[in-house]
């Protein structure tokens, strides 16, 4: 059984090839572009078949050089929703992965992709269905726009689709492997290292009607993301798009309490309560920027009930727990 990952260098993909590793299934082939060479270290203790640039795979792949494939895992596209390039935007993420998905049905090939709650905008009801889709930015539309395809060629039902196509609205996706993000790495992240280098983490103030910190997203950590798209690998008979999230909204106050207690617990420091740590200045409010206003989505909660009827019943980690075990990884690497 051979299958493919694109963006396999990348944050979800190469988690996705660890997924499969540990299930024994090493005849992988990753699918990236190494212009930041540095995201070839999220492949060095993986176990893969064969490596092609994304400039060649979409059209090797159409002529059915790699033979017979069952499934492409397609995380591979352009995340940056700062990008404003809507030409590169729509290239990469919408008409490759058209491309993609005419070629896998040819071929009889299952498609497991990623969309992102980013189609959602500033929804405040977050279900699968038209009604509540308004993205800020041309990445979300970028996402979107597949996705509509995909509800007109695959059905009402998603079923008239020759082979499995599955979607995934990821939400805020936080975890190992994330590294070479820069920018658009998680919270987490960004915080663990502010509080390496300044001793404190930063929240964005009050805005839109939300106290400091008080913004609200669902966070997701990776482990848990691929444990869905196996799931659904899983179930070869099951097509549609689904919410991927952790069903519950969390402050950044949450993430930036945790990241500060986990570094308090790897010193052997006592926990602390919010309250606490603002006043010792370990969290640090700042102004909410002006090129985010109008552009952020302050509150995300993913509706589950979809995912839930398909059969699939994972229980997804809270914040408090995933965030834990993540800084404790990056202090581990880091020590």
């Amino acid at each position: 059984m051979r299958l493919i990952v694109t963006g396999a260098a990348g944050f979800i993909g190469s988690n996705i090839i660890r997924g499969l590793n540990e299930r024994g299934i090493t005849n992988i082939v990753a699918v990236d572009h190494l212009k930041t060479g540095d995201k070839f270290k999220n492949l060095v203790n993986l176990q893969i078949e064969d490596y092609v640039d994304k400039a060649n795979f979409y059209d090797l792949f159409a002529k059915e050089h790699y033979g017979r494939v069952e499934a492409v895992f397609h995380q591979g596209a352009c995340s940056d929703t700062m990008e404003h390039d809507g030409v590169y935007m729509m290239q990469n993420n919408y008409e490759r992965t058209c491309q993609l998905y005419d070629s896998a049905q040819a071929q009889g090939t299952r498609l497991l992709y990623a969309s992102s709650a980013a189609t959602y905008g500033n929804a405040t009801t977050f279900i699968e269905s038209a009604a509540y889709e308004l993205p800020l930015n041309v990445y979300g539309y970028s996402k979107l726009l597949f996705d509509q395809r995909m509800r007109k060629l695959c059905g009402e039902q998603w079923n008239l689709n020759k082979s499995q196509v599955v979607g995934f609205r990821y939400f805020n996706v936080y975890g190992p492997q994330e590294q070479h993000k820069d920018r658009m790495a998680s919270v987490a992240y960004h915080q663990h290292h502010q509080f390496l280098n300044q001793g404190r983490v930063k929240l964005f103030g009050g805005h839109a009607g939300y106290a400091a910190g008080e913004q609200m997203r669902d966070f997701v950590h990776v482990s848990d993301v691929v444990t869905v798209n196996l799931w659904f690998f899983d179930h070869p008979k099951l097509s549609g798009l689904f919410n991927l999230g952790s069903g519950r909204a969390q402050p950044f106050n949450d993430v930036a309490l945790s990241v500060v207690n986990s570094h308090r617990a790897w010193r052997g420091e006592g926990a602390l309560d919010l309250n606490a740590a603002v006043e010792q200045n370990l969290i640090e409010y700042i102004d909410f920027p002006d090129s985010l206003k109008g552009k952020y989505q302050s509150f995300t909660q993913a509706n589950l009930d979809k995912l839930r009827a398909s059969g699939c019943d994972h229980t997804f980690m809270d914040v408090q727990t995933g965030v834990s075990h993540y800084i404790e990884q990056l202090l581990k690497l880091a020590a």
